[in-house]
Parts: C-alpha cells; structure tokens; sequence
C-alpha cells in the first residue's frame, strides 16, 4: 500500500512525523506539506501559480518535501508530481488542534483530505485536541511549552488503517474524521456525526475591554489600532450526544465521523415535491 501523508501546521510539525510514525510499518509513506503553517486555509488551490518543491528531512532522519502552497496543493503536488503511483490513500494530520463540526471547511487539514477525495483517493483527517489545563507545561527554568502527546492518537490511527487495508472504506464514505482528546478518559473510539458548529465567532476591535489583550497581542511597536477589527473565536459549549463535539469535550473518546463530500441534500425528491420554487421550474 502506498500512503501519502500531509498536512496544514507544515512539514517540519510534531504531528506529521507523528502520522508517519503511526502507519510506516503499514506502507510504503510519501510526505508531501506546506513550508509553512497554513492553518484555516479551508480548501485553497494556488492553480496556475509557480510553488516552489524543496527535499527537506525530517526529525528521524526521513524524507520528506516542502510545498510554497496550501494543504489542498501539497496533496495534488504529492498524489499527481512526487509520488510514481497514485497513492491508496491519504492522511491529512496529525493536526494540532481539533478539527470538529460543519466548521470543518474552514480547514486546511480537513480540506487537504476532500482534495485527496476529488483525485479519486479515499482519505482521513487526523486531528489531536490539545487541551490547555493538561497540555501546557513548564520546563526546568520555568519556559512553557506544549506537550503534544500523540500516543493514543497513533494507536487509533494505526488500527484505523489497519482495518481499511483490510476491509476497504465503507460503502458511501469517502473520507473519516478523527479527532482524538489529549486529556481522553477513554479509548473507546464513538462513530459521530457533525455538530453545526465548533466556534463562536464575534468581531472586535480597539474598544473591546473584555478582548484587549487578544486584540493588542498582535499589534507592533507603535502601530494604530483605531481601525482595525479581529475575528475572536470561543468554542461552543453545548453539543448533541451522537455528535463529534460531545464525544471529545464531553464523553473525552476519540470521535470518529464518517464523510462523503457529495453535499447534495439526501431529502431532494421530496424537495421536488414539496418546495414551491422546484414546481414551477
């Protein structure tokens, strides 16, 4: 079987050696990703634009190639240019991050994957929730860091293709979804659905004396403020019991969401029917 592996946080990220690291003794593995972080990309294509391809290793020591493009053109460059043969597959991850809900076109990581998808090739989404009470660490001289801890991760994942090279993708999913809790109070893998959405977003600016620091974190030296404006995110609290949200913040368990990226309403002969505008046209 021959894996091509990408991603959106770059090519030199923890979580792409992790992918690696988790399905190489399943594969042969190609690793093709962005130069560069490129995180809520959604699906971007740089078509008819020069991107630069650069051999680079990675921390084991293996090969690896760099993209000057988005996740969705590491993917098309890896499947159509780097690799011989047209992968089986492609894993998208391991992104650091969740990556959950309808508001998964916004991402890179996720939208990698539906391009692996339009080329013909089944595909998974891997994406680690880093939760910051546990994640967030100190080091000896009180630097801190995050520890990324991809251990149950790589299992899913491994079993996970595992069980594709044995059995093949469902009939009607075109990729999976999975997103593992790095605070997880168990390992049972939940099949989800989407929730409507994973953030809520609110839009502020210079005035915003709950937001301020978020807001000035970014600013330079000196730099006027009075008309700027910043899109601000807050996860949503609230989720349905069979959706991905309620198994990784709630139930913390790997959520697993089949996908197909036919986005057709499945209720559309009874949209004929019923929806006025379809009977006159």
């Amino acid at each position: 079987m021959n894996i091509l592996i990408s991603n959106d946080d770059g090519v030199f990220a923890p979580g792409i050696l992790a992918a690696k690291q988790a399905v190489e003794d399943l594969a042969d593995v190609t690793v093709v990703a962005p130069d560069e972080n490129n995180s809520s990309v959604g699906r971007r294509l740089s078509l008819f634009k020069h991107l630069k391809i650069n051999s680079c290793t990675l921390d084991d020591g293996s090969p690896a190639y760099s993209v000057s493009g988005s996740p969705a053109d590491s993917v098309v460059v890896g499947a159509n240019y780097v690799m011989d043969v047209k992968p089986d597959l492609v894993i998208t991850g391991i992104n650091q991050g969740v990556n959950i809900s309808c508001d998964i076109t916004s991402s890179g990581t996720v939208c990698a994957a539906f391009e692996a998808v339009s080329l013909g090739i089944p595909a998974i989404a891997v994406s680690l929730f880093i939760d910051p009470k546990t994640s967030f660490k100190q080091d000896e001289n009180g630097e801190w860091y995050v520890d990324y801890d991809f251990s149950l991760t790589k299992k899913v994942l491994h079993e996970l293709v595992s069980e594709i090279i044995d059995e093949g993708f469902p009939e009607g999913v075109d990729l999976f979804n999975l997103n593992v809790p790095s605070n997880y109070e168990s390992e049972d893998i939940k099949i989800t659905r989407l929730s409507p959405k994973m953030l809520d977003k609110k839009v502020i600016d210079s005035s915003d004396d709950e937001k301020r620091e978020i807001f000035n974190y970014h600013l330079s030296e000196n730099q006027e403020s009075d008309d700027l404006i910043m899109i601000t995110s807050d996860l949503v609290k609230e989720y349905d019991e069979d959706s991905d949200g309620y198994a990784l913040f709630v139930e913390k368990r790997p959520s697993l969401t089949p996908l197909n990226v036919n986005m057709t309403s499945p209720d559309i002969n009874e949209l004929n029917s019923d929806f006025h505008f379809f009977r006159q046209v």
